[in-house]
């Protein structure tokens, strides 16, 4: 049973992923593992139960998507599918690897991925004019290359994967940022799914906590989608690097 401060918790908690996913399309492990690492949880359960928020709250944001016409299906299926094989390789060596090795990693991850997000805050367009001039058919093939070891971070650092997703498809294919962000929450439901399967057969992920968290970031997250689909590109990278900048601050004040 929850006690009440708890509940009240994880509803914040929730709140904040579902505004995460929905405004960036990322994964809500930048919150949910730190926050639950505060709470008591130790680092392998915080990524458990990380990805299977991530299965709930993508749900709702990649409805919204879908609804204003930014979900790339074909290419979002291309890309689950091979972070679903990488998500289950990936878990396999989380789980016979130190907690505080994947911590680390966790904070380079982190503080790389604020800086790439700041960076494209000041010209968004930046890397989809730099799009690699291959066949089509190269294109999907390397995607999936790639995407294989997407999953496998999903597996080991409980990220599903969207800002890696988006990275990747302004790199092979020509899209807007925010039908990148859309593609990029399908497969990254997908690939959460896939991770959260493997770490919940394992009891590395508690389900209490997840449902309470993913339910509030459910609602949240459809909300914030749709305030998305209306803001500017630079807005939604600058709103990205301050998260991720934050979550990596937070994690080395703890690991150190």
């Amino acid at each position: 049973m929850v006690h009440g401060l708890l509940l009240i918790l994880y509803i914040i908690i929730g709140i904040a992923v579902g505004a995460l996913t929905g405004i960036t399309g990322s994964s809500g492990v930048l919150i949910v593992v730190p926050a639950l690492s505060f709470i008591g949880f130790n680092f392998k359960e915080a990524i458990g139960s990380s990805l299977l928020v991530d299965v709930i709250t993508t749900s709702s944001v990649t409805f919204v998507y879908f609804k204003n016409r930014n979900v790339n299906a074909k290419i979002s299926t291309f890309l689950g599918l091979g972070a679903i094989i990488g998500a289950q390789l990936g878990a396999a060596f989380a789980f016979i690897t130190p907690s505080r090795l994947l911590q680390a990693a966790f904070i380079v991850f982190t503080s790389y991925m604020a800086y790439i997000s700041y960076k494209r805050s000041r010209n968004p367009r930046l890397n989809v004019k730099r799009r690699l001039n291959i066949r089509k058919e190269l294109r999907f093939i390397l995607a999936f290359a790639l995407s294989l070891l997407i999953g496998f971070v999903t597996g080991t650092l409980g990220a599903s994967g969207g800002i890696m997703f988006i990275a990747l498809m302004m790199l092979l294919f020509e899209m807007d940022i925010k039908q990148m962000i859309g593609t990029a929450t399908l497969a990254m439901f997908l690939s959460a799914t896939s991770g959260g399967i493997a770490y919940s057969l394992s009891g590395k992920a508690i389900l209490v906590a997840s449902l309470i968290i993913g339910a509030s970031a459910l609602i949240s997250g459809y909300y914030f989608a749709k305030i998305a689909n209306k803001m500017r590109a630079s807005t939604i990278y600058l709103f990205l690097g301050s998260v991720f900048l934050l979550t990596s601050i937070s994690e080395l004040v703890r690991f150190l």
